[in-house]
């Protein structure tokens, strides 16, 4: 069984950059962390402010590696 890989373009995740349609790029992928947000540690408004953008460096800047290989799968 394969799995399809579903591309979005830059300018698709850009559309998705407010609190109620909240999505980012982290290291190539796109993640919906509209649900997310509210629970984020720090606070919806830093994913606000990144939302529809890649944040990779952002990310990193804030989070060790591991916090992504944790908690991928849920988004």
């Amino acid at each position: 069984m394969t799995t399809e890989i579903k591309r979005f373009t830059i300018e698709e995740v850009a559309k998705h950059n407010n609190e109620n349609d909240l999505w980012i790029i982290i290291n190539h992928k796109v993640y919906d962390v509209t649900k997310f947000a509210k629970l984020h540690p720090g606070g919806k408004g830093v994913l606000v402010e990144v939302a529809g953008k890649d944040c990779t460096k952002e990310f990193y800047g804030l989070h060790n590696h591991d916090v992504i290989n944790k908690y991928e799968s849920k988004f």
